[in-house]
């Protein structure tokens, strides 16, 4: 039986149709990250990377939370095992093909 959460997990693949946010994923798996920190690994600008962690967290797939006046990141790993399991299910032979 197929899992009915393409819906939700939909723009987590979206958004991870761009290879910087690609990037700062993999980043962010290493541990919670300052935006400071992201931004020196891109030649990108503040209001770029902005964008990106805005498609990161609007699709879940990012947690922030704000200490003083910084933006610390960290990957939703509640998501990220369902969009695992998602990926298996999808990805492996079913009773019901």
């Amino acid at each position: 039986m197929k899992m009915n959460v393409s819906f939700e997990i939909a723009p987590v693949f979206k958004a991870l149709g761009d290879e910087t946010r690609l990037k700062i994923i993999e980043m962010l798996s290493c541990g919670e990250l300052c935006a400071c920190d992201i931004l020196e690994s891109f030649a990108i600008t503040q209001p770029t990377l902005s964008y990106h962690m805005k498609i990161l967290t609007e699709c879940g797939l990012v947690i922030s939370r704000k200490e003083g006046s910084w933006i610390h990141y960290s990957n939703n790993k509640i998501l990220v095992v369902k969009i695992k399991a998602y990926w298996d299910l999808i990805t492996s032979e079913q009773p019901d093909c």
